[in-house]
C-alpha cells in the first residue's frame, strides 16, 4: 500500500503539469497577439502624425476662430498621437530589455 502513494502523487503533479502547460499555451498565444496589435497600431500611429504633422505645416489664410480652434485641436491630437506612441515603444522597450 505504501508503494502506491508516490505513484498517486506523481500522477496528481503529471495532470497539474498538462493543465499548468495548456494555460502557458494560450497566454503565450495571447500575448503574441496583444504585441502583434502593438505593432500595427504603431505603424498606423505613425503614418497618422505624418500625415498631421504635414497639414499643420501648410500656412493658413483664413483667420476665423473656428478654423483657429480646429488647428489647435489637430495639434493636441498630434501631440496625443505621439505621447501615446511613445508610451507603447517604451513598454516593449522595457520588456525587450528584461528578456
Amino acid at each position: 500500500m505504501s508503494y502506491l502513494i508516490p505513484w498517486v502523487l506523481l500522477g496528481v503533479c503529471f495532470i497539474a503539469l498538462l493543465i499548468s502547460l495548456r494555460y502557458n499555451y494560450k497566454f503565450a498565444i495571447i500575448i503574441i497577439e496583444v504585441e502583434d496589435s502593438m505593432t500595427e497600431c504603431l505603424g498606423i500611429l505613425d503614418d497618422q502624425y505624418s500625415n498631421i504633422s504635414k497639414v499643420l505645416e501648410i500656412p493658413i489664410f483664413f483667420d476665423s476662430p473656428q478654423v483657429r480652434q480646429v488647428i489647435d485641436s489637430m495639434k493636441v491630437c498630434k501631440d496625443s498621437i505621439l505621447y501615446v506612441a511613445n508610451n507603447i515603444a517604451k513598454i516593449e522597450e522595457e520588456q525587450s530589455e528584461e528578456d
